[in-house]
């Protein structure tokens, strides 16, 4: 029997059924979480270990998120043809053999072969989010999408805030401190060798994530999450569809996908640049190492008030449009404001806590973008999924831009990025959401 014939339609999952599913997509967007957070750590641990400058040590963010741009559409065409299910068993996978790249990568101190385990494993977590993505937007009332979407981002944030310190009580000591004073002053064959110590860490924990993703696939497999039919529309909508020919042919969905890109990148630079940014204002590095967590913590006390108010009090449109003005005079602050200050044991400046405070202003802006995007695409809703998920490149390039500006002109001016990010994500919020025809091409139609 197909894939096809083998599918559950939406309409016909019980409660019970609907609410398994959910808490198994829960378990995936943790691990994504788990995943993609621990390089908040990794890229000032490869900076240090691996003798990098800002710009190469965002190479860790670049590779791991690149991947998206390169597997979005062929993730979207494996899911087609093998399904759902398999397709996240052979995505979790090839993360997998992504992280057992770290073994020989660590064991000769090889920072591209880092960097290719990096690809592999954001490879792997490309299948898994075309999957996933379109699971929590279908699987319920359109109007509570951002509801089942601030649930995931929790789960994803919960282990963006578990894994670095995890990661960080594993690998690091408490006489690391000193250690990195004296490599720096270090010469040759000495300081070679404690390096190679210090990355050689990482080969027990990353050889203990491939198992436990391997397992996971296995698991996914073979778990009760339904098949879901997404190529058959209903008559309504396929009447609505008929003259589409492709995804280009939906402006709110392209449109959405930049958004995406510009929304994730900025987040991304929330979170890995805070270690370095609060180091650079005075905070020692492992001191420093919590700052992930707080602004991951300001993410998830967003979605809980989404959660809470969405949509009885506030509707996920307007939390978007919330969202987005707050990041932009969050970012605005940043660069303007200065003034030393201690808070829950820091003393730091005031603009560290703000970068903290861009966690909460990011909360809404995944779980309002998705469900606009994907709004009535019908049979074209996997491949539109795929293109979001490509949106998630903003990852890769928008750290790295920033780096470069870090080394340039500093690790405050370099937040100057995030400016034309949130102006954008403004834009979609209040009117790019709304188009639904190319306007050149409607005047091409008119005029003939």
């Amino acid at each position: 029997m197909s894939t096809k014939e083998q599918a559950v339609q939406v309409k016909s999952l019980s409660k019970r059924d609907a609410t398994i599913s959910i808490l198994i997509v829960g378990l995936l967007f943790f691990i994504f979480g788990f995943v993609t957070w621990v390089n908040a750590i990794l890229i000032p641990y490869f900076k240090i270990a691996c003798e990098l400058n800002n710009f190469q040590s965002y190479l860790v963010a670049f590779a791991f998120y690149i991947a998206y741009l390169v597997m979005s559409l062929p993730a979207a065409m494996l899911l087609k043809k093998i399904g759902f299910k398999k397709g996240m068993m052979a995505g979790f996978w090839a993360m997998a053999a992504g992280a057992l790249l770290f073994v020989p990568a660590a064991s000769s101190r090889t920072f591209a072969v880092f960097l290719i385990g990096l690809f592999t494993i954001g490879m792997g977590l490309a299948v898994l989010q075309t999957a996933a993505n379109p699971y929590i937007t279908i699987l319920g009332p359109k109007e509570r999408a951002a509801q089942r979407f601030s649930i995931m981002g929790i789960c994803n944030k919960l282990a963006g805030i578990i894994a670095p310190l995890l990661f960080a009580a594993v690998i690091l000591r408490p006489s690391d401190s000193d250690l990195f004073k004296e490599i720096a002053l270090m010469q040759g064959a000495e300081k070679a060798a404690l390096l190679d110590e210090l990355i050689q860490r990482v080969i027990t924990p990353y050889t203990v994530v491939a198992v436990v993703l391997f397992l996971l696939g296995l698991f996914v497999r073979y778990s009760p999450l339904p098949e879901i039919d997404t190529d058959t529309e209903d008559e309504e909508l396929a009447a609505s569809n008929s003259g589409k020919r492709s995804i280009l042919d939906f402006p709110h969905l392209v449109l959405g996908a930049v958004a995406i890109f510009f929304h994730v990148g900025s987040q991304v630079i929330a979170v890995d640049s805070v270690i370095n940014y609060a180091s650079g204002s005075g905070v020692p590095f492992l001191e420093a190492k919590v700052f992930p967590s707080y602004t991951l913590t300001a993410t998830i006390i967003g979605y809980l008030l989404g959660i809470s108010f969405i949509p009885k009090i506030l509707s996920q449109l307007n939390a978007l449009k919330i969202c987005t003005v707050l990041g932009l005079v969050l970012s605005m602050l940043i660069l303007t404001v200065r003034g030393e200050v201690t808070l829950l044991g820091h003393t730091t400046d005031i603009s560290v806590w703000l970068v903290v405070l861009l966690g909460f202003a990011n909360s809404m802006i995944w779980a309002g973008v998705w469900p606009l995007a994907l709004d009535n695409l019908g049979r074209f809703i996997k491949t539109g999924a795929s293109l979001l998920i490509m949106g998630l490149c903003g990852n890769a390039i928008l750290p790295l831009t920033y780096g470069h500006f870090a080394d340039t002109i500093g690790l405050r001016g370099a937040y100057w990025v995030l400016l034309p990010c949130y102006l954008y994500l403004i834009f979609y919020a209040f009117h790019g959401h709304r188009t639904k025809t190319w306007k050149l091409k409607q005047f091409f139609h008119e005029f003939n």
